[in-house]
């Protein structure tokens, strides 16, 4: 058993399959740390692997909603919260990135295109022990086909964690959804 793990994502909505992703990597260390990749939407730097992530409209919901989406999430699935930690993970600037998590921590992936193999390599190459969960090379689920559910008035409630929806609704956050994607 691993005793520091971490996982990382935008979790431009937390969705399930970012759930079951952070539960797998869960399973195999002692204590979690879930980073949030691009925490501060006003700064976002353009990857040329994946240009798409630093677009305004693919970046809705703050740091703050973020990690309460993540907790929240979390402790419905049953893990304590002493189990893990939330934290930014500015990716994009990988030369701080050991200010976040600790380079004993190991990092759990799930790759699904170049932008997953690029972190991969560039977390490597910064010293970190990697493992990867799978290699699936096709997303089952994203956070833009939800989003855009959103903007249609489609049902996306299945899509994400129970916490998640609650949170979303409560928070109003559908209609600042729907304001930032008719900006694109």
């Amino acid at each position: 058993m691993i005793e520091l793990g971490f996982i990382h994502g935008r979790f431009q909505l937390f969705h399930n399959d970012h759930l079951n992703y952070a539960l797998l990597a869960k399973e195999r260390c002692n204590k979690l740390i879930v980073g949030i990749t691009s925490p501060e939407n006003t700064s976002l730097i353009r990857e040329k692997v994946d240009p798409h992530r630093s677009e305004a409209a693919s970046n809705p919901f703050t740091y703050y909603e973020r990690f309460n989406m993540v907790k929240l999430a979390l402790l419905d699935a049953g893990v304590r919260r002493e189990d893990f930690e939330i934290v930014p993970y500015p990716i994009e600037r990988p030369e701080i990135l050991y200010n976040y998590v600790p380079l004993s921590a190991t990092s759990f992936f799930t790759i699904y295109d170049e932008w997953g193999y690029e972190k991969l390599n560039r977390l490597k190459s910064l010293g970190y022990g990697t493992v990867v969960l799978f290699d699936d090379r096709e997303k089952k689920m994203c956070s833009t086909d939800i989003r855009q559910k959103i903007v249609d008035g489609k049902d996306w409630k299945q899509m994400v964690p129970p916490a998640v929806y609650q949170y979303i609704i409560e928070n109003d956050l559908t209609e600042k959804v729907k304001n930032i994607m008719q900006l694109k």
